[in-house]
């Protein structure tokens, strides 16, 4: 944990090559870092029983990367399961379709009316070895994959490096926090996430990015407790990020929690203004 006591942080990843991460899994990692997506997009190839999986493959921009995919499809390429819809894990699928042929599985509501999938995905299906798990909350359609001996690629629902972002009105706070609380309750031993590296012993840290979730609205229901004010202005507050790009992730991480307090009958909204009920 050097990112700070609660995340966890690793060396640069190679690019445009293949690292097992796991038993029959190996991960190529996008050349995409940034603020939001450390490193870079997490794509893994996954051997099942029906043949080789590839898991969000990335996005487009990056042509080493979706070469690199291509390379290592091995013998038996089955198809491409997408965790959700934005751009850093989805983005290449229609262009590795277009390549290899293979089939594009994404949740029954993508959002994206102008793709047309190839199957969709309900909540507890099966597909090859691995169990769907819809878990919205960070966006609508997001999906987990749970495979029978303890391993969960968890998406950007539960990353290793930092905490997802919650932006509404895609994201919702509320299927957030529930879906936290449903992977907290399962015994899964490692994740494998969006980003970032291999978690193990995943759920204390799942506890913990409730926790934090749970403290960040009692603090803007204590900002609120004796004034009313802005998204902008909560956020300054309760974060206190310096950083625009970061601050603005706040905002939308603030809208979001307000959200779910409305929801709640704990916030009352009055034109760009929040204040407790």
């Amino acid at each position: 944990m050097t990112k700070s006591s609660m995340f966890f942080a690793e060396p640069e990843p190679p690019r445009a090559q293949c690292v097992q991460v796991a038993e029959g899994i190996q991960r190529i990692v996008a050349n995409n870092p940034g603020k939001m997506t450390y490193h870079g997009t997490n794509t893994y190839l996954v051997d099942t029983s029906e043949g080789r999986y590839v898991i969000d493959p990335g996005p487009v921009e990056d042509s080493g990367h979706l070469d690199a995919i291509i390379r290592n499809l091995g013998t038996s390429p089955t198809g491409i399961l997408v965790t959700h819809h934005h751009s850093d894990h989805f983005g290449a699928a229609p262009v590795l379709r277009e390549k290899t042929g293979l089939p594009v599985y994404v949740s029954r509501v993508f959002p994206d009316d102008a793709f047309q999938p190839d199957g969709v995905l309900e909540d507890a299906e099966m597909i090859a070895d691995l169990t769907v798990l819809h878990t919205p909350g960070h966006a609508s359609d997001h999906l987990c994959f749970a495979r029978r001996d303890g391993v969960l690629f968890s998406g950007d629902h539960i990353m290793s490096w930092n905490s997802s972002i919650v932006s509404p009105p895609d994201g919702n706070m509320h299927d957030y926090c529930a879906q936290l609380q449903r992977l907290i309750a399962r015994d899964d031993k490692i994740y494998l996430p969006g980003h970032g590296p291999v978690l193990r012993n995943p759920q204390p840290y799942a506890k913990r990015l409730l926790a934090n979730r749970e403290r960040r609205e009692a603090e803007i229901l204590a900002h609120l407790a004796n004034t009313s004010d802005t998204v902008k202005n909560i956020a300054a507050s309760v974060y206190r990020k310096s950083d625009p790009h970061i601050a603005m992730a706040a905002e939308r991480n603030v809208a979001a929690h307000l959200e779910k307090l409305l929801s709640e009958s704990q916030v009352v909204q009055d034109g760009t203004y929040w204040r407790r009920n």
